[in-house]
């Protein structure tokens, strides 16, 4: 029997021509542009912010865990002390305090030797101040040893100290002795011109 409803529907359908009365589809488009709000656009303005937002903590974490490019390496006498004693309890791993003085020292003692103008001329005084520089630096470097072997106290402390002081004195004296070859070069040159 519903296969006799489905066929008998099908058959009227075909046999009458329905039509709709004259209007009447206008009016019912203008009823639902009425009664049922207007779609809008879709707006993708939260995906934009998602997606900055989602750019922004990815640029922050790479950066945040990209390793530091490698600074170009110069051989200075405090360069190689730091790579000898990563291994050993150095100056530095004592104390905050400590590591600031010691990072100060060695930061100044660096400028001051990048700052050298070494030319022939002042190659003899250049080398007689860094084989003294050589000298504390052995002599830094036993002092480390002993800071490893009997542990910190505060006459190895001290002693560590004074060093750093004495190689940034040292380069001090060699600027000024540079400065002052070089001034007196200059003037023979303008008593000479």
């Amino acid at each position: 029997m519903a296969q006799d409803l489905r066929k008998m529907f099908r058959e009227e359908r075909c046999k009458e021509d329905y039509q709709l009365s004259h209007g009447h589809e206008t009016r019912f488009l203008e009823r639902l542009d009425r009664d049922l709000p207007k779609r809008k656009g879709k707006s993708y303005t939260r995906y934009m912010i998602a997606a900055s937002i989602a750019l922004c903590v990815g640029i922050a974490t790479y950066l945040f865990f990209a390793k530091p490019e490698a600074l170009p390496s110069t051989t200075t006498v405090v360069q190689q002390d730091v790579k000898k004693e990563d291994a050993k309890l150095s100056l530095g791993a004592l104390s905050p305090e400590l590591q600031k003085v010691e990072t100060y020292y060695t930061a100044n003692i660096n400028y001051e030797l990048s700052k050298l103008d070494v030319s022939i001329a002042n190659k003899e005084v250049v080398d007689g101040y860094m084989d003294q520089l050589g000298a504390l630096d052995e002599e830094y470097q036993s002092l480390n040893n002993d800071l490893n072997v009997y542990g910190p106290n505060d006459d190895t402390i001290a002693a560590l100290i004074q060093n750093l002081q004495l190689r940034l004195q040292l380069l001090q004296k060699l600027k000024a002795k540079l400065n002052q070859l070089k001034s007196s070069k200059n003037e023979q040159e303008s008593v000479t011109i």
